[in-house]
């Protein structure tokens, strides 16, 4: 597929236009969240789905108890736009859970997680195996995706995040034996590393994955290459736009992970048709700049308790051996060691008078913290 010259620079002169304006990845999320705020459907106040989520501030953490439930891709989605801070797709590649946290006393929503596939190439996991995987090699591949889990978002409700560390809760249950077992039973899996990453590296001084060994461990800082997509009204109006001009869909229409295949074919289909004349140098410098938008993410894995998991992982043994504390992995006891971290956070917030009240989501609030 080739674009004239006169076509290929106005199709470069969108991304130009697009992420010229931008400077930081937050505000970059921002924006996007704003404008998908706008495409919600309307709801009156006090029946909107915010009226799902935790509120009971003065209930101290030891009082509360929890369950996870399944939900809906669509009832999933909803709740998680209004709550997270990074733009949220309808779907993602690969093996999908989706749970929703709930507390049991008040029935409220305290957080979402969606699990997924691992990408294939991680610098961290990388280091942690020793080499990167053998993509060529079908039983290392088959071994790796029967044993690998990623947390793609974990997002605690606000404030309960930050009134009760409800991003650790969230991520003690990713790291749970019954989380595990589910998602080996849906996929005839033998899962045995969680990996997740936080949402902007170094952006933020601490991660809410900080200060959870040995549930959680740091791996290391993940590469930042990645381009983030044009938003939702210049993505449709451009591919349309391409659609016309090339006489077909860019990708196929069950393609998984559709958008950013398609937009990853547009930014081919320019640069082959702009080589060598008038623009090509500063599309190129645009791609550039849109990509150092992005910073490292510090990376986080778990091994549920196994103590031979890289063995595993590099086909050295087929067999998976348990540390002593893989009892401390269950659901109850991942609760009590949140319990216990959980009041020292809320008694300190009460002493101190600094337990938040206000409920803070995206369709309700524009001047809230943008990192979540």
């Amino acid at each position: 597929m080739k674009l004239n010259l006169s076509d290929a620079q106005y199709a470069a002169n969108v991304f130009n236009d697009y992420f010229g304006k931008i400077e930081c990845i937050a505000e970059y999320n921002k924006a996007i969240k704003l404008e998908r705020m706008d495409a919600m459907p309307f709801a009156l106040p006090g029946c909107g789905p915010e009226e799902d989520f935790f509120t009971d501030f003065d209930m101290h953490p030891s009082e509360m108890n929890f369950t996870i439930d399944s939900a809906s891709a669509q009832v999933f989605h909803q709740y998680l736009e209004i709550t997270t801070s990074a733009p949220v797709e309808m779907s993602i590649p690969g093996k999908s859970l989706n749970k929703i946290v709930r507390e049991t006393n008040t029935g409220k929503i305290v957080g979402m997680i969606r699990f997924g596939s691992p990408t294939i190439n991680s610098r961290p996991r990388n280091q942690l195996l020793g080499k990167p995987l053998d993509t060529n090699n079908p039983e290392i591949m088959k071994r790796f995706n029967d044993s690998v889990i990623m947390g793609f978002a974990i997002v605690p409700a606000q404030p309960f995040g930050f009134n009760y560390l409800g991003g650790k809760l969230l991520s003690a249950i990713c790291c749970s034996h019954e989380i595990r077992e589910e998602l080996n039973k849906k996929y005839d899996a033998n899962i045995c590393m969680f990996e997740t990453t936080s949402l902007y590296g170094s952006t933020k001084a601490l991660s809410q994955y900080d200060g959870m060994k040995p549930i959680l461990r740091f791996s290391g800082l993940t590469d930042s290459k990645f381009l983030p997509l044009l938003n939702d009204d210049t993505f449709r109006s451009l591919n349309t736009w391409f659609v016309d001009k090339v006489g077909e869909p860019l990708v196929p229409e069950d393609a998984s992970s559709k958008k950013l295949k398609t937009q990853a074919k547009m930014i081919g289909i320019i640069k082959s048709s702009l080589k060598g004349e008038s623009g090509y140098d500063e599309f190129c410098q645009t791609l550039l700049h849109a990509q150092g938008l992005t910073q490292q993410k510090r990376s986080f894995y778990s091994h549920y308790g196994f103590e031979n998991v890289i063995p595993y992982l590099n086909m050295e043994t087929d067999t998976l051996t348990k540390k002593e504390n893989f009892d401390r992995f269950y659901f109850d006891n991942q609760i009590d060691w949140w319990k216990r971290q959980a009041s020292k956070r809320y008694d300190k917030l009460v002493s101190q008078n600094g337990v938040r009240r206000e409920l803070e989501t995206w369709n309700t609030k524009t001047d809230i913290d943008i990192i979540r």
